[in-house]
């Protein structure tokens, strides 16, 4: 079963207070949406996937032998599908002590990775909006790890595993934050 975008907007605010947590859960959904896309794949169920990754960040205080696991489990006991909750659960490696290993789950650990470094440079520009970052300011700062030092480069470098270089996969995914920049504050 997928939850319609609304009732997942809702479930999503009921568990998570935290305003830039919400727009980058909005940012990762944009993301998994063009991934989707992309791949010719459900844009519904990859964006659900990337709204609803983080859904238990505050429950579990972002502790990292529970997250992801705790908001999966939740999904599933709403009868969400499998294959959803299982990349929710694996966007965190640490939770499961398992490899990813499909596209989908893939997607999911990269496209929501990246849009902590997309939020990150574009606070260093001038005007502080992600519209005005170029493809080769992200790839630059994937290589700067002092810069938003606690952004997993090999998380986003995943993006190679299912196909796409990652000058491209920066693009798209800087293309996709700013078609929702107004709702991310960006």
């Amino acid at each position: 079963m997928l939850l319609e975008r609304n009732l997942a907007l809702e479930l999503l605010n009921r568990h998570v207070k935290n305003e830039k947590m919400i727009a980058h859960c909005l940012a990762s959904e944009a993301v998994m949406r063009a991934l989707a896309r992309r791949f010719g794949k459900d844009e519904e169920k990859w964006g659900l996937a990337g709204l609803l990754h983080d859904l238990d960040v505050e429950d579990t205080n972002g502790d990292p032998l529970t997250h992801g696991i705790v908001g999966a489990d939740m999904l599933l006991e709403m009868g969400i599908d499998d294959d959803i909750t299982d990349a929710i659960k694996m966007h965190n490696e640490a939770a499961t002590g398992l490899e990813r290993t499909t596209e989908f789950q893939h997607a999911l650990a990269a496209g929501e990775t990246i849009t902590g470094l997309i939020t990150a440079t574009s606070l260093v520009y001038p005007d502080k909006k992600v519209a005005s970052i170029k493809t080769k300011s992200v790839t630059k700062r994937m290589k700067e790890k002092a810069f938003a030092a606690s952004v997993n480069r090999e998380n986003i470098l995943e993006c190679e595993l299912i196909g796409i270089p990652i000058n491209d996969f920066a693009e798209l995914s800087i293309a996709a934050m700013t078609e929702i920049a107004d709702q991310i504050g960006l």
